[in-house]
């Protein structure tokens, strides 16, 4: 553990970064990220450990046992690293490992951006204590931007902690349906894969293909029926959300370019707002047999929850072009994406959407 106070690297939270470097903005914030993630450190154990002690209930043997299978299958079938991330496990007593604050101003979907000597500038600022990120979100308002704190069950080091042990896996997503934990782990280890600073779209748009396309292969192979349909049943409602939430992002962003008054721009905001969440509450009571699960989102949507959402789909469909450019080989797949990474941020992100 002594050696943790010199680690040169960066926590990268799913949706966002936690600074662990001396380049943060302040003490205090390089100390709660440091302590966050050495309370992580200590309360993880190996997952044979768990696996050996006889006290272990039998539910979480069983999620334990099958995080394995799909880990070997992440090397063996996705080739993605084969190290000691999610080897550990870790029960943190919480929902969330961290809590992620985004921000935009008023009338604009562009995410607030912070910079760190690691990750370069990334638009969102994690937090392992919710009322950390509170704070901040309380002072993000104060400056007259809109902000939206949401909690995050995983992040990724990068692959740079795995003289540590690498990312435990965690109470806080362990027990998810069977596709969507095959997923997540996909997901965070792709990051270990490909990071490009500055620019979170490309990542994360990047790591959210390897996800979908390892995650149905996960299920096609070793599945069961029943899992497959939850997932199905998931994956389509998620869609759903998707294609309703970006379309209201775009009609917002068209409005933001105009050269209408601030105030013309507020009042026809509020109308495609307003639209938006009536168009949920008859999903609701029509596709999503009343499902509650994105009521919060909803409630609560604005600029900085819509603009989020571009790190993690804009650039997918050319990713998983690319893919099937490949041949469906992952190798091919990685070094295609490493020349694109090389490139100038405009042109990687025009060679994906030209392959839409």
């Amino acid at each position: 553990m002594a050696g943790l106070g010199g680690l040169a690297g960066t926590l990268l939270v799913a949706a966002g970064a936690v600074c662990f470097t001396s380049g943060c903005s302040t003490l205090g914030y390089y100390a709660q990220a440091a302590n966050g993630h050495l309370d992580l450190l200590q309360r993880s154990r190996p997952v044979a450990d768990w696996l050996a002690d006889e006290t272990t209930p039998a539910p979480l043997r069983e999620r334990l046992e099958l995080s394995q299978r799909m880990r070997d299958f992440a090397v063996a079938e996705l080739k993605l690293p084969d190290n000691r991330s999610y080897r550990r496990y870790a029960d943190l007593g919480r929902s969330a490992v961290v809590w992620n604050v985004v921000a935009a101003p008023e009338l604009s979907l562009e995410l607030k951006t912070w910079c760190f000597a690691f990750t370069g500038c990334i638009g969102y600022r994690g937090y392992f204590r919710k009322e950390a990120a509170d704070a901040m979100a309380a002072q993000l308002r104060a400056e007259g931007y809109e902000v939206s704190v949401y909690g995050v069950p995983a992040y990724s080091t990068l692959g740079r902690t795995d003289w540590l042990g690498g990312d435990p896996l965690l109470n806080t997503f362990l027990n998810w349906p069977e596709g969507e934990l095959a997923r997540l782990i996909f997901h965070e280890l792709a990051h270990q894969v490909v990071y490009v600073d500055d620019d979170t779209t490309f990542n994360e748009s990047f790591a959210t293909a390897v996800e979908r396309i390892g995650g149905a292969r996960w299920l096609l192979r070793h599945g069961s029926q029943a899992a497959r349909d939850d997932h199905a049943a998931l994956t389509e409602r998620r869609a759903e959300f998707r294609e309703l939430t970006l379309r209201y992002r775009d009609s917002l962003a068209a409005l933001y370019a105009t050269a209408l008054p601030p105030e013309t721009q507020r009042q026809r905001k509020a109308t495609l707002l307003a639209a938006m969440r009536a168009e949920h509450q008859q999903l609701k009571a029509t596709r999503w047999a009343g499902f509650t699960g994105y009521d919060r989102w909803f409630d609560e949507a604005n600029n900085a929850s819509l603009g989020v959402l571009a790190a993690y789909f804009d650039l997918v469909p050319g990713f998983e072009r690319l893919f099937d450019r490949s041949g469906g080989d992952f190798e091919r797949f990685y070094a295609e994406v490493r020349t694109l990474a090389a490139l100038p941020r405009e042109q990687r992100r025009a060679t994906l959407e030209s392959l839409r």
